[in-house]
């Protein structure tokens, strides 16, 4: 039995799509961010620090995007989303998953500014500048990567894509990613992907973003 504790577009998602990839039934728990769900004792008896995703995995509970990919690569080693041990891909296969947590860290950073912050606060522009030029640079590094590769590794799809794969469509609230044409080529080919297509039909609805995209704040809008 699993169950998939999880928040719409957030970094649970990683977690529904790579089920629907391996292919396995499992439950889905939504939560909110705004209403204090993940913060009972209940919650953090699953994850410690009150976020998402947890995965309850037969007897076992899970917690950490990253980590949950990798055990779960493990546990289907069968489906071939993960290099082995040996494999001389499988340095790669790590780093992007640790490359990802760095991108999502920099989108995390910019969410709290521009959306959670709760009045009379009020983002700083030079943060958000320089966050937004973080993930630009971090973005220019996945646009190298796949510019003659069709997905993070050479063998082909693999659960780096589920954890990377993500966060491009939150990146897309703070950069303009047009001049990125690997990585827009690249999203084009997740989302032609029907694992991704199922899961997206899973996710929920997402409060977090009420516009298509948050530009820079104006020195005249930051806070005192």
């Amino acid at each position: 039995m699993i169950t998939l504790h999880h928040v719409p577009y957030s970094r649970s998602f990683r977690t529904l799509w790579l089920l629907e990839e391996l292919g396995q039934d499992y439950d889905v728990v939504s939560y909110s961010i705004r209403d204090g769900s993940m913060r009972t004792p209940e919650f953090l008896q699953k994850s410690p620090a009150g976020r998402v995703p947890a995965l309850e995995f037969g007897d076992e509970v899970w917690f950490e995007s990253g980590a949950i990919t990798s055990l779960l690569c493990e546990r289907f080693a069968d489906v071939g989303l993960a290099p082995e041990v040996n494999s001389p891909e499988r340095a790669a296969f790590l780093q992007w998953l640790g490359f990802a947590e760095t991108q999502a860290s920099l989108i995390e950073a910019l969410n709290l500014q521009m959306i959670f912050l709760r009045p009379p606060a009020k983002p700083s522009p030079v943060v958000v500048k320089l966050f937004v030029a973080r993930l630009k640079a971090s973005l220019q590094v996945l646009d190298d990567a796949l510019s003659d590769q069709e997905w993070l590794l050479k063998r082909g799809f693999s659960a780096a894509d589920t954890m990377l794969g993500f966060n491009l469509f939150s990146a897309k609230f703070y950069v303009d990613l047009s001049p990125f044409t690997a990585v827009t080529a690249y999203m084009d080919r997740i989302e032609d992907r029907p694992a991704y297509q199922r899961a997206r039909a899973k996710d929920g609805v997402q409060d977090f973003y009420d516009k298509p995209f948050y530009p820079v704040p104006s020195e005249d809008e930051k806070g005192h």
